[in-house]
């Protein structure tokens, strides 16, 4: 699993404090939306070239540590 510490966080004026890979206004949100809605990971990146493979799966981490309540970000 992706140590994702570094790369999410969550800043009460971005975004609505929701977490996003940092640096940018991406939320893990917008990232499970995309992969939902059936957009493979090299098409994501190709549309977002500040993202990289290692940020998706940050965000995936993230979402599975979320999901069974681990979960820890840097702010």
């Amino acid at each position: 699993m992706v140590d994702y510490k570094q790369i999410i966080t969550i800043e009460p004026g971005k975004r609505g404090g929701k977490p996003t890979i940092r640096g940018t206004r991406i939320t893990v949100g917008d990232i499970l939306g995309w992969l939902a809605s059936g957009r493979a990971i090299p098409e994501i990146i190709d549309d977002f070239d500040e993202l990289t493979e290692l940020y998706i799966y940050a965000a995936f981490s993230y979402a599975a540590d979320r999901e069974n309540k681990t979960y820890r970000v840097a702010v």
